[in-house]
């Protein structure tokens, strides 16, 4: 996968991007990230990426600008890329989503800030939008690293076992079961008997309850079951 990153803040992604699974992707050849800071397509004498909006109101507005020349040198370079935006407005993203985008060769994401985007920056190109949820952030740069890690994470060959990608939450209807590994006691609290008796078929039984069991108990608490998700967007 090649993904570039539009950002104001490079310098605060690459540090994240180079350690754990992120990092030994790239290392192996799985992934190629590139930092685009979008204001160096901002030509004025100050770099100006940003304004006050027309019909006034609080807060500064990303101009189009440097976001189109950015993202068209970009592509002029390394050909046309999946373009993710990400903002309230966006689908919630889920599992379903990010085994969707493993599947891409290209992804872009455009990292907004401040007040928000000029809508002609949404009406000029064809985006993919995308939330991870009901709250508000600083910016899109942490969202970026959260959706580009659970896509990356799920290209063959990037984690070190096949089944770790494959035997988790959201991966079916059930969330996962709990884990315990060494010592067996720990501080008065004891590993479930049941995994230590080397019976595999009582303790696939035992995961598959805890499983439901945990799921039933997140269902009740949110009073709805968890939703999997398709797009082709």
């Amino acid at each position: 996968m090649h993904c570039a990153i539009l950002t104001l803040f490079p310098a605060a992604l690459r540090p994240y991007l180079d350690e754990s699974i992120l990092g030994i992707a790239q290392a192996q050849g799985h992934l190629q990230v590139d930092l685009v800071d979008f204001r160096n397509y901002a030509y004025d004498q100050h770099h100006t990426v940003d304004d006050r909006p027309f019909g006034g109101g609080p807060g500064m507005v990303l101009k189009p600008e440097p976001i189109f020349d950015a993202i068209e040198d970009v592509e002029r370079t390394h050909g046309s890329f999946h373009k993710i935006l990400l903002c309230p407005r966006g689908r919630s993203f889920d599992q379903q989503r990010a085994r969707e985008l493993s599947r891409k060769e290209r992804l872009l994401f455009l990292c907004g800030r401040y007040e928000g985007y000029d809508e002609r920056i949404r009406e000029g190109m064809q985006w993919e939008e995308i939330s991870l949820g009901d709250f508000v952030l600083a910016g899109g740069e942490l969202p970026t690293l959260c959706v580009l890690e659970a896509a990356v994470r799920l290209i063959p060959g990037v984690l070190g076992c096949a089944d770790s990608a494959t035997l988790e939450s959201f991966e079916s209807d059930l969330m996962d079961y709990p884990q315990y590994t060494r010592p067996r006691e720990f501080r008065g609290m004891t590993v479930p008997d049941v995994l230590l008796s080397g019976d595999h078929a009582a303790v696939a039984r035992w995961r598959q309850e805890q499983a439901r069991q945990l799921t039933a108990a997140k269902v009740a608490a949110e009073g709805r079951r968890p939703e999997k998700r398709s797009t082709d967007g």
